[in-house]
Order: C-alpha cells, then structure tokens, then sequence
C-alpha cells in the first residue's frame, strides 16, 4: 500500500547521459527516452512508479552532464543507494551522478537560477571520427575575435524570436542571456551559454549564427540585425546536436546540490 504523501521523502537526482541513442529527454510511447529509461530503473528499485520532472529537457542527440531530475517517494534509503541501485539497472549510456534528500518545497525547474550549456566543436578539415557524435564539425578556420564581438551582442535580456525553433512552447520569447564564453584548445572549441531558461533549438541557432561570424561570412554586427529582426528565417540554420551538452542548472547554496560534476571537465 502507497503511504500518504506527508510520509514521502523528496529526492534530488544529478544524471549524465550520452543522448545519441535516444530520442530526446522527454518520455514518448516508444520508451526510446533518457526520461522512459530513468524511471523504469528508478521504478524497479524502488518498487512502485516514479514519475520525475526534469530541470531542462534535452533534444534527440543532445547530451547530459548534470541533468536534474526530483521525485517523491516513500522509499526512504540512503542517498549512496540511490546512486548505486537504479546505475545497476540503467543502460551504460546513462548514469545517476549524485542523490540528495532535499526539503519538499525544492523544484528542480522552479527553483532553478539558471542553466547552463555548452558546444564542444571540432575545426577540421576532415569530419570526426573516433567523436563522432560527440563534437560538432566545421571544416573553415573561425576567428575568435570576430566571434567575441558577435556574442557581447547577445547578452541580456532579449527578444530571441529569431533563434526560436517554430515548435518551442515556451510562453515567451524574452530570455536573459547571462554569459557566452568562447575558447579554443588545440583543434577543439569549447562555447559556454547561461541563460535564465532557454528557448527550443535557441543554442543551436546561436551556434549557427556565431559560426557564420567565425568564418568571416558574415560580419559581427550581422548578430544585432538577426535579434532585432524577431524572425527565425533571417537567422542561420540550426546548427548539429551533435556537440550539445546539457552542464546542468545552478541552484541557491542552501539546497546544498553540487554546482559541477568531474564530467565537467571531460568534454573534447
């Protein structure tokens, strides 16, 4: 018998997943979800159903290195258990980093400040290979000044029509982009968005746009133009989710969650 909610505890769970082989977060009637496969595990060892809601879903392709998922419970066990348990059941792709009890009025959406992704991108002259599926790939040099110049266009608060996918469902379009970082390592680069909460395929759309500056085809301003334009047809296309990983959300210190895992630093 289901106890009544007053005797259920409140779980916080940090997960990774590699998205290639599935068709997004979000569970659908193929089971194919990092969400499906989560919650069958996850319901099998705790033995009742667990129905989790998520901090960012994720689209298919897209990677996962610290996303947040909370559940209720009336399986009280210890956080280490929650970790070792359901990663037995789980496929190899997938993996629970970290479990915290957190208080009942934690939301791992609403109580999020903000979240964080980043694009790990291969310049090449000859496509990936051994990261296939794990980096982006252009083949012409980028410059990294004019790409500077092109994201200090975007921070702030913002209309981001122009980077919004036409199935986004979101409320609105207006988003505050807190931080672009840019680097380069060896043949890799390394882009870093945070943003109040984004918008449907808006970093991939980003990343489209900012590699058209990269490649010196279009000009930084051309950045200023696209936003004020408010139409997802005088953008870019929308970039691969190949190199897409989900970093995860930033909470207030009192919830005492993890900021980071040592994925982190794993990436290409």
């Amino acid at each position: 018998m289901v106890q009544d909610r007053q005797d259920r505890v409140r779980l916080a769970l940090g997960i990774s997943y590699q998205g290639g082989h599935y068709q997004g977060w979000q569970s659908q009637s193929s089971g194919q979800t990092v969400q499906d496969q989560l919650e069958k595990a996850l319901s099998q060892f705790a033995d009742h159903r667990v129905s989790t809601l998520c901090a960012g879903r994720t689209d298919a392709g897209v990677h996962g290195l610290m996303q947040v998922v909370h559940f209720d419970t009336p399986v009280n066990r210890p956080e280490a258990s929650w970790v070792r348990g359901p990663n037995a059941l789980l496929p190899r792709d997938i993996a629970v980093q970290w479990a915290r009890h957190v208080p009942a009025e934690f939301h791992c959406r609403a109580s999020a400040l903000s979240r964080r992704y980043a694009y790990s991108l291969l310049e090449s002259p000859v496509r990936p290979s051994v990261e296939h599926g794990r980096v982006g790939w252009v083949h012409r040099p980028l410059n990294l000044e004019l790409m500077q110049q092109a994201a200090a266009r975007l921070l702030g608060e913002h209309d981001f029509t122009s980077f919004r996918a036409s199935a986004c469902q979101a409320l609105s379009p207006v988003k505050h982009l807190m931080r672009i970082d840019i680097c380069r390592r060896g043949a890799y680069w390394r882009f870093e968005f945070e943003a109040n909460a984004f918008l449907h395929h808006m970093i991939r759309n980003l990343m489209g746009c900012l590699l058209l500056v990269g490649d010196q085809r279009r000009p930084p301003e051309w950045i200023s133009e696209v936003l004020a334009a408010r139409d997802r047809d005088a953008a870019a296309p929308t970039f691969s989710p190949d190199g897409l990983y989900f970093l995860g959300p930033c909470y207030a210190p009192h919830w005492g969650l993890p900021e980071r895992t040592p994925l982190f630093d794993l990436l290409p």
